[in-house]
């Protein structure tokens, strides 16, 4: 799906995934000087108190995306705060998988 919105679009999209919080950080702060445009990020648990995700996320001038598969504001009270969302330009939250391609859009609009 979302290769074929790069495709669609013309853009390179890179997609990182991790479980552990300081490769998350060391890819956010590789967008320093890779020429990352724009980052959509879905930190899932960490998006409620990983604080070190926000700062590196805070530190980079890009558009920022956070994105949510489910609607956290229906879940559990603790999922209904997140840290990370007010260092973003934007945050999604359910709309499923296409919420990936709804951030791409804001991104690649962003980043114009």
């Amino acid at each position: 799906m979302i290769a074929d919105k790069a495709k669609e679009t013309g853009s390179d999209i890179e997609c990182f995934q991790s479980n552990h919080e300081g490769e998350i950080i060391d890819r956010i702060q590789k967008s320093y000087f890779d020429g990352t445009e724009g980052i959509v990020i879905n930190p899932g648990a960490y998006t409620h108190y990983s604080y070190a995700i926000r700062d590196a996320l805070a530190s980079i001038t890009v558009p920022k995306v956070e994105i949510h598969i489910s609607d956290i504001d229906a879940r559990e009270e603790f999922r209904k705060v997140s840290v990370t969302a007010p260092v973003c330009d934007l945050q999604i939250k359910g709309e499923g998988l296409a919420g990936y391609l709804h951030a791409i859009d804001f991104v690649l609009g962003a980043s114009k």
